[in-house]
This record gives C-alpha cells, sequence and structure tokens, in this order.
C-alpha cells in the first residue's frame, strides 16, 4: 500500500499507468514543438541570425537545427538508458527486484518535468526579455543556480553545472525516487537511499568532473 503523503508519489503512480510508447511519442513532440518555437520565434529573431539570414549565410544553422530535430528521440534514448542503469544498479546494490525496464520507465515518465522550464524559457524571451543576445539565451534557465551570477562574469565551465543545479532537477529527483518506492513495493525510505547513491551522488560527481575536464 503506497502513501499519498510521500513527494510526488501520487503524480508518478498516474504518469506509470500511461503505455510506454505513446509517452514516449509524446514526449518527443512536445520537445520538437518547444524546440521548434524556441528556434523559429525566438533564436533566429536575435539579429545577428537576421543579418546572416540577410546575407544568405543561416544556412550552417538551419542545417544544425534539423539534426537537433532528428535527434530528440536519440537522445532520450540514450539518456533515459542510462540512468535507468544506474538506478537498476542502486537497486540490485540494496537488494531489491526492480527489473531495467522499470527503471527505463520511471526515467522516461520523470523527465516530463524539465518540459516546464522549457516552457518558461520560450515564454520569457517572447514575452518579457524580447529582445535577447544568443549569449543571454542560452545562459538562462529558470530557477536555477545561474540566476544567482552574472554569466558574463562566470567561465564556461560553469555555465552547464549553474544552470543543471536548478529547482527542476531536485523535484526530478523526488520523482524518481517515487517510482522506485512504487516499483519495488519497499519503505520510502530506503527508496530514498537508492535515488541517493543511484542517481543524485554520481550526477554530483559528472558534474564536477565536466568542471574540471571543461577546456
Amino acid at each position: 500500500m503506497f502513501k499519498k503523503e510521500y513527494p510526488f508519489v501520487i503524480v508518478i503512480k498516474d504518469l506509470l499507468e500511461i503505455k510506454r510508447i505513446p509517452f514516449f511519442l509524446l514526449l518527443c513532440l512536445i520537445t520538437f514543438l518547444i524546440l521548434f518555437i524556441k528556434k523559429t520565434f525566438i533564436e533566429y529573431e536575435i539579429t545577428a541570425f537576421q543579418i546572416l539570414d540577410e546575407r544568405g549565410q543561416l544556412g550552417l544553422f538551419k542545417t544544425i537545427s534539423a539534426l537537433q530535430y532528428l535527434s530528440i528521440p536519440v537522445i532520450y534514448l540514450l539518456k533515459f538508458s542510462f540512468i535507468a542503469f544506474f538506478i537498476w544498479v542502486g537497486c540490485f546494490g540494496f537488494g531489491y527486484k526492480v527489473t531495467y525496464s522499470n527503471c527505463w520507465h520511471i526515467a522516461m515518465v520523470s523527465e516530463i518535468i524539465f518540459i516546464i522550464p522549457e516552457l518558461i524559457k520560450v515564454i520569457w524571451f517572447m514575452v518579457f526579455e524580447t529582445d535577447p543576445n544568443f549569449a543571454e539565451v542560452r545562459a538562462f534557465f529558470p530557477l536555477s543556480l545561474m540566476n544567482f551570477f552574472n554569466f558574463e562574469m562566470v567561465g564556461n565551465q560553469w555555465h552547464y553545472p549553474l544552470k543543471s543545479l536548478n529547482i527542476f532537477e531536485v523535484i526530478y529527483w523526488f520523482l524518481l525516487v517515487a517510482g522506485i518506492y512504487i516499483k519495488s513495493q519497499k519503505e520510502y525510505r530506503q527508496s530514498l537511499i537508492i535515488g541517493l547513491f543511484g542517481y543524485i551522488i554520481p550526477f554530483i560527481f559528472w558534474l564536477g568532473y565536466y568542471t574540471i575536464v571543461y577546456k
């Protein structure tokens, strides 16, 4: 019997009941639409891009954009597979019989939280900050540690870690833990420990590694 008072248990339980393939396709479609809007109505409206377009030199950027659209399902497949492996290893290490397939499912449905900051970003630059430069668009991530710094004064190696540490990432952690809790049918506290060692700590180590090797 699941306890509803634990964070996001009801939300993740409902998401896990959606069939996997339709959910994956819907996630890809939403991501595609948001990326299209961001490219078309924000990035291509930046003055520098308009000048390139007038000179007929925007073809390379449009080719890169096309590749980004096509790579959406591939990136998601790789991301979910990688995260699922760490979660599965964490479950196995603590003696929990959660299949890799279930771990993959948990990683996929939890990804929905990251749609929200992308929508906020689109709204921000289409409604409030309507004349940004490309660096401002790339550096912006709502409710992240980057908001506490002037990105122009921060080394490039810190941009990705500072953007990655945000409120939506923390919610993502709790969604993963709720998924583990539901699929394992064990105590929530143990699921929290698995989430900590199976994803959160490796994620923090990855950010630290990124800042060290960045050139």
